[in-house]
């Protein structure tokens, strides 16, 4: 399953995530008092929403013999006048796809693992660590 560790520094808001391979810096841009030396926490959040986006899409045009060309989605996120999170996605290929296979590249990412569980929401634990 997947794991995170984040580790905060004594400048501001500056903190340094690993999932025991790979680093990535997390802040808040200056206009929220950090430094914005790394991904916002939204910014991260659309960014795991993006890759398993592009993740996905590859692996089933791959398996159908469909050339993406390069592929990239753009993802947004606001608050409605509810206050409810939306994220839209904008999805662009440099190959030629029928309106038949966008259609169905639409269906795909609507299920892909990381929309579903930002859709499903999840059950969030927390306690007490030992002393380092």
């Amino acid at each position: 399953m997947a794991y995170a560790r984040i580790v905060s520094t004594a400048d501001n808001y500056l903190h340094h995530i690993s999932n025991g391979h790979f680093d990535v810096a997390a802040d808040e841009p200056a206009s929220l008092g950090g430094q914005g030396k790394g991904f916002a926490p939204f910014d991260l959040y659309l960014a795991s929403l993006a890759a398993c986006t592009a993740i996905t899409l590859r692996m089933y045009a791959q398996r159908k013999g469909w050339e993406l060309g390069e592929f990239h989605a753009e993802l947004r996120s606001e608050r409605d006048a509810d206050g409810r999170f939306h994220v839209h996605r904008v999805l662009h290929a440099t190959a030629e796809l029928s309106d038949a296979q966008w259609q169905r590249l639409l269906e795909v990412v609507e299920k892909t693992p990381v929309t579903l569980v930002m859709r499903e929401g999840a059950r969030i634990t927390s306690e007490r660590g030992v002393a380092a």
